[in-house]
């Protein structure tokens, strides 16, 4: 199956082979035993004689060609012309140099990308020798700046109109199908990063044979201890936000306050009790926007033709937002070279850094590389056969982008535009389970967590039995459905799992003095698992496709093979009437001549 364009059939077509147009007014071309339909109207030619021309009904083609020509979501038909000969413009043999641009421009915006990482690395290096004042510094990172404001303006309204529109256009059986394949596909890989990164941990072991622990200042502000049961309690809390307006850009989050009683008697005060109380923090709660959207999509699905408006107004909405993520896409490769100069321009004392947490450092991102590159692409080539570096090859400038911002949630808008234009994921599929995946499959972060565990253990010589490292792998599992999708967000709920197993929270210090690192190969993770669930769930939703094509297929052929009384026709009828008069009359009048 092959498909010819106009431009085609204008200039090269009419030199090659003569054509019949036939009613009932659709095109279809034979060549042996190839066809492709083009236009409307039925074409009958062949590069053969005319003699070889086949004529065959024109709605019975049509009806071949409609089930032969199905292509998935999100795929193109391929152009078979030049590989069986013809054409005018288009069938001669590309040459090395037309080979080479072509591949350029279908790049062009990826090697950009990669330019720009490298060109970052070293302004970022050679700049560095200058001693900049902070000031300077910022100036510096000043485009990767705006790039993060970009990326950050869209989120809301994309996130929002994709989920709403998403779900709305989505049978809700398909919708509760699609959503728990993806919810299972997030856990399961969460719970392998999970269980790499403690084995990691406990092969490389970080924490041990280092001596005394590394002292290092100036780390910034670190996080509030909570009690495990209030960080759940928050993250329900937070699914079901108490003013949309503000979840776009607070959240919830559980502080405390101590209950005192005046002593008597001329004691002094006693503390009874630390009690919970809630308060806003700053950042966006975007697991509430998330559940909020997909059961407003749902709701619109029920109203039917009263909900199609508000439905068109969501999806116009969300294609005005995509065409501005296109435009982004373009200054995304100068706001990363800046990002990375800049935040190498602004690092201390990188050697003594090294030195102390150098282990930690490369125990994560070795465990992020055999998450990212073996365990990920294995599952996807395991599942659908497909190539899946091609399909890593196809995210890579959302890739570059979440490196450079280190944030999934910026990351959003890119990565959908990539795994639609690049990848073949239909929009219903990306615009629906990637701002999930945003929001609960950090991958990146329950890993780096696991290993950041067992580091702190291995640094204050507290060994850990199994009870613990299991209480570990679950705590980080289902802690990093919560992490915000931000900058140090899976710094945040670290103390989570510390306060779980028992570990000191103090060293807490020591992982943000490196976060700046590890957070980046943390968001490349967490981003590269959403593309590769939208990848998988459009191969599932295309094989249920291709089955249900197939069971119509093979009724439609049992009840062809039935069998078929001769056809009557008027015509047919009358003349078989005919013809047995003048038989009738035959023989009486040859029973005549006998007679006499």
């Amino acid at each position: 199956m092959f498909v010819l364009h106009n431009t085609f059939l204008s200039e090269c077509w009419p030199t090659l082979c003569p054509a019949v147009l036939l009613p009932p007014h659709r095109m279809e071309i034979q060549v042996g035993q190839k066809q492709a339909l083009v236009g409307n109207t039925v074409l009958y030619c062949c590069l053969t004689p005319p003699s070889g021309v086949k004529v065959h009904s024109g709605r019975t083609m049509a009806e071949k060609i409609n089930m032969e020509g199905k292509a998935s979501n999100g795929e193109a038909h391929l152009d078979e012309m030049v590989a069986n000969g013809f054409g005018h413009k288009k069938c001669s043999k590309e040459t090395t140099s037309e080979k080479i641009k072509r591949l350029v421009m279908a790049n062009f915006l990826v090697i950009l990308t990669v330019a720009g990482v490298i060109i970052g690395v070293f302004i970022g290096l050679g700049v560095r020798h200058m001693e900049l004042s902070r000031t300077q510094i910022i100036y510096v990172g000043f485009p990767g700046e705006l790039l993060i404001r970009l990326l950050k303006m869209i989120i809301i309204p994309l996130v929002v109109c994709s989920l709403v529109s998403g779900a709305a256009s989505i049978d809700p059986k398909a919708l509760g199908k699609l959503g728990g394949w993806a919810m299972l596909f997030f856990l399961v890989t969460t719970l392998i990063a999970s269980a790499i990164g403690v084995i990691m941990a406990f092969i490389i072991s970080p924490g041990s044979n280092t001596g005394s622990k590394p002292i290092l200042l100036d780390v910034g502000e670190q996080p509030q201890t909570k009690e495990v049961v209030d960080s759940f309690l928050d993250l329900i809390r937070n699914i079901f936000p108490s003013n949309l307006v503000s979840a776009a850009f607070q959240s919830y989050a559980t502080s405390y306050k101590f209950v005192t009683k005046n002593g008597t008697n001329g004691l002094p005060n006693i503390t009874v009790e630390k009690v919970p109380f809630g308060t806003d923090q700053d950042g966006m709660n975007i697991l509430g926007l998330v559940v909020f959207a997909i059961v407003f999509g749902v709701a619109l699905r029920k109203l039917g033709e009263e909900g199609e408006i508000l439905i068109k107004f969501f999806n116009s909405f969300n294609e005005a937002t995509m065409v501005l993520v296109s435009w982004i896409m373009w200054y995304a490769p100068l706001g990363i070279m800046f990002l990375v100069a800049g935040k190498i321009v602004e690092m201390e004392d990188v050697g003594t850094l090294f030195a102390s947490l150098g282990k930690y450092i490369a125990c994560c991102i070795v465990g992020h590389a055999v998450h990212g590159l073996l365990v990920l692409p294995g599952i996807y080539f395991i599942i659908t056969r497909k190539n899946p570096y091609t399909f890593l090859w196809g995210i890579f400038t959302a890739l570059a982008t979440g490196f450079g911002t280190s944030s999934s949630s910026a990351t959003l808008p890119l990565m959908m535009k990539c795994v639609e234009e690049n990848n073949g994921v239909s929009k219903h599929i990306s615009r629906f389970i990637l701002p999930i995946g945003a929001t609960v499959n950090m991958d990146g972060a329950a890993l780096f967590q696991c290993v950041a565990a067992v580091f702190i253990a291995q640094l204050n010589h507290i060994p850990l039995n199994f009870i613990q490292v299991f209480t570990i792998l679950v705590t980080a599992t289902a802690s990093s459905v919560g992490a915000a999708g931000i900058p140090a967000g899976g710094v945040l709920t670290l103390a989570i799992i510390l306060e779980a197993v028992g570990l000191p929270t103090n060293d807490i210090s020591l992982i943000l003095a490196v976060d700046w690192l590890v957070d980046r190969t943390c968001t490349v993770l967490n981003v590269e698992g959403d593309a590769f669930g939208a990848g998988l769930l459009q191969w599932y939703v295309d094989r249920s496709a291709k089955t249900e094509e197939g069971t119509e297929l093979n009724e439609v052929k049992m009840e062809d093979d039935t069998p078929t009384g001769p056809e009557h026709s008027p015509l047919i009828g009358e003349k078989a009437r005919r013809g047995a008069g003048d038989e009738k009359a035959a023989a009486r009048g040859s029973e005549k001549e006998s007679v006499m």
